[in-house]
C-alpha cells in the first residue's frame, strides 16, 4: 500500500483545516452535525457482529470497537475544555494519550453500547450548551499546551463537529469496502 493511500484511509475527508473565520451559518451546520453524531454512529454499527467491531478500519489503524470507544472519549474531553473556557480566562487545557487510552480495556473490549450511550447523553447537553451561547460565547479561547495556541469555541465547534465526521467515514468505508 502506498502512503497516498494510507494517507486516504487515514483521513478519509482530509485534513482538518483550523478555519480563519466562521459565519453563524457555518457554525449552525456544525452544531447539527455534533448532535446528529450518536444517531449516524449507531446506524453504521448496529448490525456489526463482535468479529466486524474487531475489524480494523486500516492497516495497522484501531478497530471500529476502538473508534467507537474513542470518539466520547475525546469528545468528553472537548466538552470539559469548552466548559472551562467559558467559565476561566483563557485556561490551559490538558491533553490525553488517546492512543493508550485506545489500547485500555474498556476500549478493546467493551460493547459499543456503552460509547453509544454515553455519546448520545453527552451530545444532547453539549449542543444543548452550544444552541445557547452568545456569539461572544463562541469567541472565548482555550489554550492548547503543545502548541500555546488559543483556540476559539468556534473553531473547536468546526474541530469537533470534523472530527465525529472523519471517524464515520473511516467506518463507511470499511463496510462499503467489505460489503457489510
Amino acid at each position: 500500500m502506498t502512503t497516498d493511500q494510507i494517507e486516504s484511509l487515514k483521513y478519509p475527508i482530509g485534513k482538518f483545516q483550523w478555519p480563519e473565520n466562521i459565519s453563524p451559518n457555518q457554525l449552525k451546520d456544525c452544531i447539527e452535525q455534533i448532535e446528529a453524531l450518536p444517531a449516524r454512529l449507531r446506524q453504521l454499527v448496529n448490525k456489526l457482529s463482535n468479529d466486524q467491531l474487531d475489524t480494523p478500519y486500516r492497516p495497522e489503524g484501531w478497530t471500529v470497537r476502538q473508534v467507537i470507544h474513542h470518539i466520547p472519549d475525546s469528545h468528553v474531553n472537548g466538552y470539559v475544555r469548552f466548559k472551562w473556557a467559558l467559565t476561566e480566562d483563557r485556561p490551559v487545557i490538558k491533553v490525553y494519550e488517546e492512543q493508550h487510552w485506545a489500547e485500555l480495556t474498556d476500549s478493546k473490549s467493551a460493547p459499543v453500547e456503552h460509547s453509544l450511550l454515553l455519546l448520545e447523553a453527552l451530545h444532547s447537553k453539549w449542543t444543548y450548551l452550544l444552541k445557547g451561547l452568545s456569539v461572544e460565547d463562541f469567541g472565548r479561547e482555550y489554550i492548547h499546551p503543545e502548541t500555546g495556541r488559543g483556540i476559539s469555541l468556534a473553531a473547536g465547534t468546526a474541530l469537533y463537529a470534523w472530527h465525529g465526521e472523519h471517524h464515520c467515514m473511516h467506518i463507511k468505508r470499511l463496510l462499503e469496502v467489505n460489503g457489510w
